[in-house]
């Protein structure tokens, strides 16, 4: 099921907080979000300026005509700007009867201003009976309970309870305004606390997050979450919102959080992780494609020492490639990857082999500086233990080889001095590892967090530019020696 949610709040045109941000959290657990719209405000990242309140007729019309349509699993309550604001409201609760109502109590600025008057807290504090859960801060619930601002978690968790007691519902209760390395929250009743404990983020992507928490709440307990399982994802959800906050880029004040972080790395635009890297890279396989050794291997001009000190190379690049391509196999999260890259390290082994044995003899070469930079950049993959990393690190082995096999080895003469080479890397058995090897990629990309992708480009950048590199070396090893 779909839960259908109701946001009843005033706006915010930057889109961080208020009903933007409600229906942005609802999408991202997954529900079908509305709202009603109780005031205008015209506020950014940086406050508000100024708030309009329509018609409390205009109010109840909206509220009727949702109501009077659409089945609502669940309403969440943000912004009530006054006595009379809440009057309507309450009375359409009690008409209607959703099955489940969230009370965050908008009650105080950022700036400590209180935002209600007297009269809206009296009539605040006794819609608090009609709801099922209250989210307060700090400042909010010392108002509600009528007692100065806790100082303590301790004091918090008791004014709480008051609050809960009292009214006979939940609160879910934030440390966010206490001081300190830790930020905890809890779920208190009249007679249990339930404790999530919680990391202070050093973040200024903090805007709406009051808002986000509270219709992300709503949404999990309209899924059937209890309040304690609810509590404990949507807060891990917050956090997460919270730290790819800045990366949205929006405003130059306290910035939004990122509602869809989770989200984001799934959406389908159309275009391939894989596809994107390397159209990004084009130019250094173009590189890659027209430099002297390639060229040379390509016209059967390369010097045989160049080619022999290549392969030489190679047998050693690939015995710590196939070590990384069982790192792969072993992070793999199905057994189709995981068997697609034990072969491909079966296979890395082999060739190895198959190159000292032909070409190289029996005594292992020195690797040379290009080599090992090369594959130091791969084997930090591995020790950086991310998945995703490590198979964007290895697919240019795979690509840059399927394409200067498909552009120079399509029609090899039989007397080319360097027929087998050029044939193996334009075997379509090899085109097709490649192609597989990109989906996997792919998968990986869309399942990476934000952090993740990116190690994933520098990983796919880096090993191109060592490829580069790799191909280059033999004949400016020739030239060292020459000059």
């Amino acid at each position: 099921m779909i839960p259908r949610i109701l946001s009843i709040a005033g706006t915010d045109p930057s889109g961080g907080a208020g009903l933007q941000a409600d229906l942005k959290s609802i999408d991202a657990f997954g529900g079908y979000g509305m709202g009603v719209v109780t005031a205008l405000v015209a506020q950014n990242t940086h406050g508000v300026r100024a708030v309009h309140v329509p018609e409390l007729a205009f109010l109840q019309q909206q509220l009727e005509a949702v109501s009077d349509d659409v089945v609502i699993d669940a309403v969440k309550l943000g912004m009530l700007h006054s006595a009379p604001v809440i009057t309507v409201v309450d009375a359409w609760l009690k008409s209607v009867r959703p099955p489940l109502v969230v009370l965050d109590p908008v009650m105080v600025a950022t700036s400590g201003d209180r935002l209600l008057d007297a009269a809206a807290v009296t009539a605040l504090r006794a819609l608090c009976g009609r709801t099922h859960l209250v989210t307060p801060n700090l400042p909010e619930l010392a108002i509600l309970v009528d007692q100065p601002e806790a100082q303590t978690w301790r004091e918090a968790l008791a004014q709480a309870q008051a609050l809960a007691l009292t009214h006979d519902t939940t609160v879910l209760v934030k440390g966010g305004h206490l001081p300190g390395d830790t930020a905890p929250d809890a779920i208190v009743t009249p007679t249990t606390v339930f404790e999530v404990p919680g990391e202070r983020i050093a973040s200024t992507n903090t805007h709406g997050t009051g808002c986000s928490l509270s219709s992300a709440m709503a949404t999990l307990g309209a899924l059937g979450f209890t309040w304690n399982d609810a509590l404990v994802r949507a807060k891990s959800w917050l956090l997460g919102a919270i730290k790819a906050g800045s990366e949205l880029g929006v405003g130059s004040g306290n910035g939004p959080v990122d509602h869809l972080h989770e989200i984001r790395p799934h959406i389908d635009l159309g275009r391939s992780f894989t596809a994107d890297v390397w159209g990004a890279n084009a130019a250094v396989q173009r590189d890659i494609e027209t430099c002297s050794f390639v060229a040379s291997l390509a016209d059967g001009t390369l010097p045989r020492d160049a080619f022999h000190w290549y392969l030489a190379q190679d047998a050693v690049y690939l015995r710590d490639y196939a070590r990384v391509l069982a790192a792969a196999a072993m992070l793999a999260p199905t057994s189709e990857e995981q068997d697609f890259w034990a072969r491909g390290s079966a296979g890395a082994l082999a060739e190895e082999a198959n190159l000292h044995r032909t070409h190289v003899g029996s005594a292992a070469p020195e690797p040379s500086a290009t080599t090992t930079a090369y594959l130091n950049h791969l084997l930090a993959t591995v020790g950086r233990g991310w998945y995703a990393e490590i198979v964007a690190a290895v697919l240019p082995c795979y690509w840059v080889y399927t394409e200067v096999g498909t552009v120079f080895g399509g029609d090899v003469a039989v007397d080319h001095p360097y027929r087998d080479w050029l044939v193996t890397y334009s075997d379509p058995e090899f085109a097709e590892a490649t192609r597989s090897a990109c989906a996997i990629v792919d998968r990986a990309a869309r399942q990476a967090s934000p952090a993740e992708r990116a190690a994933m480009v520098r990983a796919f950048e880096g090993a191109m530019r060592h490829e580069l590199a790799f191909f280059c070396a033999p004949l400016e090893r020739e030239l060292a020696v020459q000059y």
